[in-house]
């Protein structure tokens, strides 16, 4: 692995993160927040894993329709179609097919999935990480729980990775901010980036954003509505951006026999 310190502001500029790994808690966090870098890195031959922590079981409006095992297992096939349409991007199911459950994070899994977590860095040995940061971004309990697993298993890599959070900007707000809402209370959920502190700030178009917009429509559970809720136009403007920093502090971790 490289220390790598440039930042991407073009789909070219994805090259310079080299071998890229993305934790995430949910199936479709890594499409909404990071699809544009994936398929880009994928098309030029880099390295591209992608792992999720639950299968998203709980993520309806409609349970009678969507009971949990049924919807996990259709967001299970949906982020493998989905991930197809943005190239050659490996996935993996942390705990396999135990997983983990959908709204039940906590910030100290135990042991045996930081283990887990840090087996998969060892092997795939990435240069670029890419997650939540503290905040979850949204402030999802699960989001936060990622992060600080995330941050637990990189303590174990011989050689550590460039570590990038995702953030949103003041520009993204102004674009679709009316229609966000954090998930918790706790206040500093979407709170803005500033663009000199941006790692990667990417605004995609063309071929590349066409090719994020099918991926996300591949899980279709979780897009669908939203998509139709707010006209194919106004979706496509809210998912071209995509944005993420290097942590606000040093990522240590007291000792907690992890």
């Amino acid at each position: 692995m490289t220390a790598m310190t440039c930042a991407v502001r073009t789909p070219d500029d994805v090259t310079t993160l080299g071998t890229v790994l993305g934790v995430w808690a949910h199936p479709d966090d890594e499409l909404y927040l990071s699809g544009g870098v994936l398929a880009a890195a994928a098309a030029v031959g880099q390295r591209v894993v992608v792992v999720t922590a639950t299968r998203g079981e709980h993520g309806t409006d409609d349970p009678a329709r969507w009971p949990p095992a049924r919807l996990a297992a259709e967001r299970s096939r949906e982020i493998v179609a989905s991930l197809a349409a943005l190239g050659a991007v490996e996935h993996r199911f942390l705990g396999g097919d135990r997983c983990h459950l959908d709204g039940a994070l906590v910030a100290d899994p135990g042991r045996e999935t930081v283990d887990e977590l840090a087996a998969i860095v060892a092997e795939v040995a990435p240069d670029t990480v890419l997650t939540f940061g503290p905040d979850g971004l949204t402030g999802h309990g699960d989001h936060r729980a990622v992060s600080a697993w995330t941050d637990r298993a990189l303590r174990r890599a011989p050689t550590a990775p460039r570590l990038l959070h995702a953030v949103v900007t003041q520009r993204w707000l102004d674009r679709v901010g009316e229609s966000v809402a954090p998930m918790d209370d706790a206040g500093d959920a979407f709170a803005p980036c500033p663009d000199d502190a941006l790692a990667v700030d990417l605004e995609l178009d063309g071929e590349l954003l066409d090719r994020k917009v099918a991926a996300l429509r591949a899980q279709a559970t979780q897009t669908a509505g939203l998509e139709a809720a707010v006209g194919p136009e106004r979706y496509r403007a809210a998912v071209a951006g995509e944005y993420f920093r290097e942590p606000r502090r040093s990522v240590r971790i007291e000792d907690d026999g992890c």
